[in-house]
């Protein structure tokens, strides 16, 4: 680390604002990256993070902006070629600064753990719906650089859509007061959504105005097993007809998801014994206080007579919601047990999806024998399809394999008009895949924004864009 940068701030930072990166600073989740020696910043104030970036810039040192450490794609570990980074973490900052229940308004600090956010919002008989496998650890700020996704999308619509304003320092180290409250502000280029979904590159979060929702005052949920990827489509159509925008979650998951459950996690209760296909996990928000279970058994029994649906099980009590939910949430970490060769976060539309994953799965068997574990967001388009070593092998059994299998799944996910980064964003695992695969002209343009924000390069550099 340069001192001259250290002596500019020694004298303007508490001294405990300063350590060498403990070794879970330096690693994701999955294991696949880690780095060997960064300086861990956690400032307490936008304030003490100005000084930090405006220090970075004069001094040309590397910014790498720290969430929860949960991103599955690289965006939080230090880029290689670079001895010591500064890994600038917002975990002391996590107040709560205001909250307007009439507004329907939040307004957070970057380092508010998410589940922190909804249990607030529920405390004054409001939604926050934000919601993913990680939310006991993800903070806001990571989540709203990645334009984070989860369950709820379908119906509220990703981190982009639930944020109205933004403070933020900008890479100079200049502070943005964007926390507006205004759902309508027509005053200019939208610095807002430009920095969300950047990872880091542009800038760094520092607080948040968040939308809030009126709460559901009951739920309604259903595991069904249907009879194919194209059933779950026409079943979603038909409820979305019938239910309207009452559909909260729409999961598709296979029945290999459920396999590994039972090897890693056999404690995670299935509800169903035995299944040897497709899923559903759909669930309703609903304004009345009761009644969810008997509306959507009526909605769903025409489709089971009309052979969408072969079996289904309504939750009777919140006990049963929540393990039904369990089953969903705890699949990624039975991946993660199993240990997947490649895996992929993709998008594509609606009606494509049946045949992307009939393609795919051709294509994965003319690979080699591999295990596949497709589930995800339908309502959405997002899947998460993951190939896995067929039994009694391991990942590192087929290492070689792993840059042919991506390539092939997102060349397919290409040619359907698909995306290959749907919710986890791009980080530094997916900068050759948006290279390969993205717009010249929309590459350019944000080549050009990065050089216009941060024209020394030192905000999360090899992030999104080659450095």
């Amino acid at each position: 680390m340069k001192q001259s940068f250290l002596d500019d701030l020694s004298q303007k930072l508490p001294r405990d604002t300063f350590e060498q990166a403990p070794n879970r600073y330096l690693e994701e989740p999955r294991g696949r990256w880690s780095g060997t020696r960064a300086l861990l910043a956690r400032p307490r104030s936008t304030q003490d993070v100005s000084l930090i970036i405006k220090a970075a810039s004069d001094h040309v040192v590397p910014v790498i902006p720290y969430g929860g450490g949960t991103g599955l794609v690289g965006g939080q570990i230090k880029p290689a070629g670079y001895e010591e980074p500064i890994i600038l973490s917002l975990e002391r900052m996590r107040e709560v600064r205001a909250i307007f229940p009439q507004e329907n308004v939040m307004i957070v600090e970057a380092g508010c753990i998410l589940a922190d956010i909804q249990t607030k919002a529920d405390q004054e008989e409001r939604l926050f719906p934000l919601s993913l496998a990680a939310e006991g650890s993800a903070r806001i700020g990571g989540n709203l650089a990645t334009n984070a996704g989860g369950i709820n999308v379908l119906r509220y619509g990703n981190a982009r859509d639930l944020c109205i304003g933004l403070e933020a320092v900008l890479p100079d180290g200049s502070i943005w007061n964007g926390l507006s409250r205004l759902r309508k502000d027509n005053t200019g280029y939208d610095l807002k959504n430009l920095l969300i979904g950047s990872e880091g590159t542009l800038g760094v979060i520092t607080a948040a105005s968040l939308k809030l929702f009126a709460k559901p005052r009951s739920k309604a949920t259903a595991f069904l097993e249907i009879a194919s990827p194209k059933a779950a489509l026409e079943l979603l159509s038909e409820l979305r007809q019938s239910a309207g925008d009452v559909i909260s979650a729409f999961e598709l998951i296979h029945s290999q998801g459920f396999n590994f459950l039972e090897k890693t996690l056999p404690h995670i209760r299935r509800p169903f014994e035995s299944t040897s296909g497709w899923m559903v996990l759909v669930e309703l928000g609903l304004s009345e206080p009761d009644g969810g279970a008997e509306l959507l058994e009526n909605l769903l029994t025409p489709h089971i007579s009309s052979a969408l649906i072969t079996d289904a099980l309504i939750a009777q009590s919140d006990q049963q919601r929540q393990e039904f939910w369990a089953v969903r949430e705890n699949i990624p970490e039975a991946n993660r047990l199993i240990g997947s060769v490649s895996s992929h976060d993709i998008s594509l539309p609606l009606s494509y999806i049946p045949e992307f994953i009939d393609k795919a799965d051709a294509a994965i068997a003319s690979i080699g024998d591999f295990r596949i574990n497709c589930f995800g967001h339908l309502g959405d388009g997002n899947l998460h399809y993951n190939v896995f070593p067929r039994e009694g092998a391991s990942r590192a059994d087929h290492m070689k394999e792993r840059d042919v299998i991506k390539r092939t799944v997102h060349d397919i996910v290409h040619a359907f008009h698909g995306s290959v980064s749907a919710e986890h964003g791009v980080g530094r695992l997916k900068v050759d895949d948006l290279e390969r695969y993205g717009d010249p002209t929309k590459l350019s343009a944000m080549r050009s924004i990065k050089a216009a924000l941060d024209p020394k390069g030192i905000m999360n550099p090899g992030a999104v864009l080659k450095a």
